[in-house]
């Protein structure tokens, strides 16, 4: 993997395939990995693009504490560095929040985001304690092993994906992990919502159950978001629901690429072409599909 070498840090990558780029942004204590099957299955169709955030994988340490709105501009940084003009995101649960504020601190420079299992803010206990206890086993050496452990193994599919998950964690510096878990904690775009005018595809889990309301507050925060629960599917989607996670993204981005579908008939499109079987019911409960029309 080549790397992008950007003021005060410089970063692993991976370009796959060719077409409408879209940038994947990784939770704490995983790295590009985590989109194993997006580089595999989506580059036959987009330019896939993934990066190690400081201080993960194979990227350097941040020179800098890190902040959501450091990393939102390593995104923009490394689109320069590559000389991509504009492109789709995608954020996986805590990534979500350097997506939003990619979108709201450099608006012209991104098609729309893909918010996976993601959120605007973390404030319900339990999640939040989470976070807690990550951040305070990032210092001793053997509680950071045994935490990239449960994250991976929570994470993979198989022995295989496991594995690939951890080796690839082994890298990771306390410090960077650690100031994300705290970012993860303490940040909020919120009452920003409205200022993103871009295209929002949210994707979420029928059982993930403590995010709905994640999945909801943005929804009904952003100007123009579409809304799916994926049927049987936890958190861990990137992984665990792969080929749902990218049929949808396939579709949602070659329906807005066509210039002849509504904004209004974007859902119905999208719907025509998916198995309904693969969805369940949404928390309004307006569509069989699990979709929320805006």
């Amino acid at each position: 993997m080549p790397f992008a070498y950007l003021k005060g840090t410089v970063l692993n990558y991976e370009i796959s395939g060719t077409g409408t780029p879209i940038v994947f942004i990784h939770p704490p204590l995983l790295t590009s990995e985590a989109f194993f099957y997006q580089k595999k299955q989506l580059s036959q169709h987009f330019q896939v693009i993934t990066y190690d955030i400081r201080g993960h994988g194979a990227s350097q340490a941040s020179e800098r504490p890190l902040s959501i709105e450091l990393m939102a501009r390593d995104v923009r940084m490394l689109l320069d560095e590559i000389g991509i003009e504009q492109a789709y995101l995608c954020g996986y649960s805590t990534g979500a929040m350097i997506l939003l504020e990619a979108l709201l601190m450099y608006p012209e420079r991104f098609l729309g985001g893909i918010v996976v299992s993601g959120m605007s803010e973390l404030t319900d206990v339990y999640n939040k304690i989470r976070v807690w206890m990550a951040c305070n086993m990032t210092g001793p050496h053997l509680l950071m092993d045994l935490l990239k452990k449960a994250i991976t193994n929570g994470n993979a599919d198989t022995t295989a994906t496991y594995r690939q998950l951890y080796e690839s964690s082994q890298k990771d510096t306390a410090d960077d992990v650690c100031m994300y878990f705290k970012q993860a904690r303490s940040y909020t775009c919120t009452h920003r919502l409205r200022n993103i005018k871009h295209p929002i595809l949210l994707m979420y889990g029928t059982k993930d159950r403590s995010f709905h309301r994640y999945a909801n507050l943005l929804h009904q925060g952003l100007p123009h978001s579409s809304l799916y629960f994926l049927k049987d599917a936890k958190h861990q989607i990137p992984i665990k629901s792969a080929a749902k996670m990218n049929d949808l993204i396939r579709l949602w981005v070659e329906s807005l690429e066509d210039q002849h579908t509504e904004r209004g008939l974007l859902d119905l499109s999208i719907a025509r072409k998916m198995n309904p079987a693969m969805y369940g019911e949404d928390t309004s409960g307006s569509e069989e599909l699990g979709i929320s029309p805006d």
